[in-house]
C-alpha cells in the first residue's frame, strides 16, 4: 500500500486530501509545517508528498530541495494557491513531479497521485532491470557436459519457487547462476537483490536484511527497508552465506518458516512473498558439525544443491568464454594455437572473474588482433620458474604426504590453509595484494584467516 505525505498549513486541505486519499485505499500521513514534515519521513517511507508553497518556518520551496536530497527516491507534488509560472518552472527543475493550483480539483489529484506513483514504480523497476542486465540460461557460457548440465538445471529450478543452494569457488559464476534462475522464472519481473554476507559487519547484517525503525540504533536517523522488503515478489540472493553470524542466521530461519519479518527496532509484522537463492564456497555440512551454521537453516536451504564448477573443472569453455568477453568489450581478436594451450595449461585460481579480468587487459593492452602464447604470458603475468629450492621441496612433499593420508574434507583444509599461508607470505602478508593475486575478496580472504587462524604478519626476510 503507497504512502502518502500532505504538508499544508491549512487544516481543511489536510483534511479533504487526507479523506479523498483514504478511499482510494493509501495510507496517508499530514503535517502542518515542512519540519514536522520531515519528522514523518525520517520514522516512515513515504512515496509520494503533496507539500504547499507558503508554509511557515520553512518555504515550500526550500523544503522541496532539502527533501529531494535527503529522501531522492520519493515523488513531490507542490500545491499552491498563489502559483504563477516562474514558480511551478523553478519547482519542476528542483525535482517536483508537478504543481497543482488550489482550489484543488478531485479527479486532478486523483490522477497526479497516480501518475506519480506510477513513475516511481517504473524507475525502481528501471534499476533492478539495469541491475539484473537481463540474465538467462545462455548467460552460462560453454559447451562442455558440466556447462551443458548448468544450463538444464537452471531451466529446471527455475519452474519452482524451492529455496537453491549454489556451492563452488570462488569466481566460477555462482551469482550467474541465481541470477540465470530468477530471470528464467516467474518472478523475473520483480525484483532480483542480493547480499554479500562476508562483505556486511555482523553488527549491520540484522539491520540490512530485515530493515530497521528510526531510532533502533545510534545511526538509525530514519525507517528503512531491509532487503527481505525490497525483494517482495521477487528473488533474494544470499551470497557467502556461510559467514553469516548464527543470530542471523537463526532469525533468516524464522522468515523462511513464517514468511513474516520484523524490521530491527520495530514490533510491526511485515508479510514477505520471496524466493531465497544462496550460496557459499564453504563446505555447509562441516560448518554444521563444528557448530559454526545452523543444520536446521542448511536443510531449509539445500533443496535444490547445484555445484558451481571450477574453471579447471571445465577448461575445454575457456576459449569460448574469453571470446564472448572481448566481444562485450568490443574487441574482435584471435588467438593462436600457443596461446589457446597456454590458456588450458593455466591453472585460473580466480576461475570465471579472473578469466573476465584478462579480457579487460587485453582489450586495453593488446594492440593487434592476434594473440600468441608469448603475449598471453605477459598479460597473465607469468614469470620465469625460480631455481627449485630443495629443502623446501622437502618439506612441501612431506605437508603432501601428510595431507594425502587425511579424509576428504580434512585434506581440503589443510591444502587451503597452506595454500594461503605461502600466497600470504609470497605477498609479503599484505591482505588486498594477495586477494588480489589469488582472485578473491579481501573480505574472503579475511574470512579464511580467521578460520584457520593464520598469522599475517608480514616477511621481512630479504
Amino acid at each position: 500500500m503507497p504512502s502518502i505525505l500532505i504538508i499544508d498549513d491549512e487544516p481543511g486541505i489536510r483534511v479533504t486530501l487526507s479523506s479523498i486519499l483514504e478511499d482510494e485505499k493509501y495510507k496517508v500521513f499530514a503535517a502542518e509545517d515542512a519540519l514536522l514534515g520531515m519528522e514523518v519521513l525520517k520514522r516512515e517511507i513515504i512515496d509520494l508528498i503533496f507539500l504547499d508553497v507558503l508554509l511557515p518556518n520553512m518555504g515550500g520551496i526550500k523544503a522541496l530541495e532539502i527533501i529531494r536530497k535527503e529522501w531522492p527516491v520519493t515523488e513531490i507534488v507542490m500545491i499552491s494557491g498563489h502559483a504563477n509560472i516562474e514558480m511551478a518552472v523553478s519547482a519542476v527543475k528542483l525535482g517536483a513531479f508537478d504543481f497543482l493550483e488550489k482550489p484543488l480539483s478531485l479527479d486532478k489529484v486523483l490522477t497526479v497521485c497516480r501518475n506519480a506513483l506510477a513513475i516511481k514504480k517504473l524507475r525502481e523497476e528501471n534499476k533492478t532491470l539495469k541491475k539484473t542486465y537481463n540474465f538467462s540460461s545462455e548467460d552460462i557460457i560453454g559447451t562442455s557436459a558440466l556447462a551443458r548440465n548448468i544450463r538444464e538445471t537452471v531451466i529446471q529450478a527455475a519452474a519452482s519457487d524451492a529455496r537453491i543452494l549454489i556451492t563452488g569457488e570462488n569466481g566460477s559464476g555462482k551469482e550467474v547462476i541465481a541470477r540465470a534462475i530468477h530471470s528464467c522464472s516467474a518472478r523475473a519481473d520483480n525484483p532480483f537483490i542480493d547480499v554479500n554476507c562476508a562483505a556486511i559487519p555482523e553488527t549491520l547484517i540484522e539491520s540490512e536484511l530485515f530493515g530497521h525503525e528510526k531510532g533502533a540504533f545510534t545511526d538509525a536517523v530514519s525507517t528503512r527497508k531491509g532487503r527481505f522488503e525490497l525483494a517482495h515478489g521477487g528473488t533474494l540472493f544470499l551470497d557467502e552465506i556461510g559467514d553469516m553470524s548464527l543470530s542471523a542466521q537463526a532469525k533468516v530461519l524464522r522468515v523462511i518458516q513464517e514468511q513474516k519479518i520484523e524490521r530491527v527496532g520495530g514490533e510491526k509484522t511485515i508479510e514477505t512473498d520471496v524466493r531465497i537463492i544462496a550460496a557459499t564456497n564453504q563446505d555447509l555440512e562441516k560448518a554444521c558439525k563444528e557448530g559454526r551454521f545452523r543444520q536446521d537453516l542448511f536443510f531449509r536451504l539445500n533443496v535444490i544443491p547445484i555445484h558451481s564448477p571450477s574453471l579447471r573443472e571445465r577448461k575445454e569453455d575457456i576459449p569460448h568464454l574469453l571470446c564472448h568477453f572481448l566481444k562485450i568489450l568490443g574487441k574482435e581478436t584471435t588467438l593462436e594455437t600457443d596461446a589457446m594451450e597456454l590458456l588450458s595449461e593455466h591453472n585460473w585460481p580466480g576461475n570465471v572473474r579472473e578469466l573476465k579480468n584478462l579480457a579487460e587487459r587485453i582489450a586495453v593492452m593488446h594492440q593487434g588482433n592476434v594473440i600468441n602464447r608469448e603475449n598471453l604470458e605477459k598479460l597473465l603475468n607469468i614469470k620465469a620458474k625460480k631455481p627449485v629450492n630443495t629443502a623446501q621441496t622437502g618439506a612441501e612433499t612431506e605437508l603432501t604426504s601428510n595431507i594425502l593420508e587425511q579424509n576428504y574434507n580434512d585434506a581440503k583444509d589443510s591444502f587451503e590453509k597452506q595454500y594461503l599461508e605461502f600466497q600470504l607470505l609470497k605477498n609479503n602478508g599484505i591482505i588486498s595484494r594477495t586477494a588480489e593475486a589469488i582472485g578473491i575478496y579481501p573480505s574472503n580472504l579475511h574470512a579464511k584467516i580467521r578460520k584457520y587462524c593464520i598469522t599475517t604478519a608480514k616477511n621481512r626476510e630479504q
